[in-house]
């Protein structure tokens, strides 16, 4: 075989991955929407009989504490601690752990909630960097700031846990924002069900746009630049469809760390979180499948969708960049370690259907998309595939998916309204459809650089920076 036909045989072998790779995936995506509307059906009727007060009230209301990683977060760090302060929960504790910021994030906190430095003894029950000192307010009693030496944000959450006193922690972002009670209702799922609940994600929306006052969101708008506004309809979409569908189907392998509630034990008898990869949270995630498979040991993971966090998105493409190589990268990371589980029937749906379409669908198609973008039109060109395939390309790949998006806007619009003004919804609508022309181009290409870093071994973290993007 000479090398033009070597060439023709790789160029076909292509073609074939890549059409299987639309099928594939926009296969399983339809079955996620079309399983998320019953989720969300389903949710929204049990919403109309099942109020906050019962869990408020009650005696059996577990005590929870929000553990929240700081490093270099100056600009936002006060306003998202007073948020979280005036959270509605019984019994609750904030642990905030400053990871050895080199600017004021630690000052700004003594300054704004009138710490004072104290002794008290530390047991790592997960072993950390060295701590620098414990920060308390007599007036604030439920309040505890550390500062540690720097080690990464799984590093400061392990820290987090080791002070933990609750049977429950809810970690969370530092320019995330929540909504009054939203730990109410995230907590709801672990408190109703028989079996232990390790796990219990809500949903992340987009604070940029939105006015805030007493550092509560009072009215949801959308954000002016087009960066962000593609991030919401790909948030709307994440969530509506992949976490609510997943969830219903028990295939959960992602919670996003930004907001999400975790049994303690569970998680300190896995090791806790883990150091070796930049995405901590779905890591953790597939370390409690594996912990729970291996201990034989029943747990169930929950997504609920309208327990509500907002956080700042991205605001240039830069940052989007650095965000979406960190993903990326962290997905094959987890992957990679966790690779027993690939097809294996002691996982069950875990193993044949979650973790194949992470891999293949989530993770390579970044690439053999992004390389379709090339590679069809050169095959197209050369006369080596019909025209017939590239319109099916054009169509499975663009049309099909404006048509998930479109849907994931219009599930919001029927479900919880959070955008309420037609113009927004119409905005949402037309972004939707144009987002796979451009910028979906642009975020194939930063995952792309993602799987690039995992191969060559790039292991930095990649910060965003957070400039509060509330109105």
């Amino acid at each position: 075989m000479d090398w033009r036909q070597l060439f023709y045989h790789s160029m076909n072998m292509f073609n074939v991955v890549i059409v299987s790779y639309f099928f594939v995936g926009n296969g399983v995506y339809t079955l996620l929407m079309m399983v998320s509307l019953v989720s969300v059906w389903v949710h929204n009727r049990r919403l109309a009989y099942q109020g906050l007060d019962d869990i408020r009230e009650s005696v059996i209301t577990p005590p929870a504490t929000i553990i929240m990683p700081a490093w270099n977060e100056q600009e936002i760090i006060a306003t998202s601690l007073a948020s979280i302060l005036k959270t509605d929960y019984p019994s609750l504790e904030v642990i905030v752990v400053d990871d050895g910021s080199s600017d004021e994030t630690l000052q700004r906190l003594i300054t704004a909630f009138k710490l004072v430095k104290m002794d008290l003894i530390y047991r790592p029950r997960i072993p950390t960097k060295a701590l620098r000192g414990f920060y308390l307010n007599p007036r604030i009693p439920n309040l505890l700031v550390i500062s540690k030496e720097n080690g990464g944000k799984p590093d400061a959450l392990n820290v987090g846990i080791n002070m933990c006193r609750t049977p429950y922690f809810c970690t969370l972002d530092s320019d995330c924002l929540l909504e009054p009670d939203a730990l109410l209702r995230l907590m709801r799922p672990i408190i109703r069900s028989p079996i232990n609940t390790v796990a219990s994600g809500g949903i992340v929306r987009i604070l940029n746009g939105c006015d805030v006052k007493d550092d509560r969101v009072v009215k949801v708008g959308l954000p002016q630049g087009r960066v962000e506004r593609f991030q919401v309809v790909e948030y709307l979409r994440s969530f509506h469809f992949g976490r609510a569908g997943w969830d219903l189907l028990g295939g959960t392998l992602i919670v996003s760390g930004a907001f999400a509630v975790f049994h303690r034990e569970s998680v300190i008898e896995t090791g806790g979180f883990h150091l070796d990869t930049v995405t901590e949270d779905m890591d953790l995630i597939v370390q409690l499948h594996r912990w729970a498979v291996h201990n034989h040991r029943k747990i169930k993971m929950s997504f609920t969708s309208d327990p509500v966090c907002w956080t700042e998105c991205p605001s240039s493409l830069s940052n989007l960049a650095r965000q979406r190589r960190r993903w990326q990268m962290g997905l094959f990371q987890t992957l990679w370690k966790n690779s027993e589980m690939l097809f294996n029937r002691k996982f069950g749906l875990l193993g044949w259907l979650s973790f194949p379409f992470q891999l293949y669908i989530e993770g390579l198609g970044a690439a053999v998309e992004f390389l379709g973008y090339f590679m069809v039109p050169l095959a197209l060109g050369l006369g080596i595939v019909p025209p017939t395939l590239f319109v099916l390309f054009v169509l499975l790949g663009l049309v099909y998916g404006g048509f998930l998006s479109v849907g994931a806007v219009l599930l919001e619009e029927l479900t919880y309204r959070r955008y309420p003004k037609g113009r927004d919804l119409l905005t949402l609508l037309i972004y939707a459809v144009i987002e796979n022309f451009g910028y979906r181009q642009v975020v194939l290409f930063y995952r792309f650089q993602g799987l690039v870093r995992f191969i060559t071994g790039f292991q930095q973290w990649e910060k965003v920076v957070h400039v509060g993007a509330a109105e």
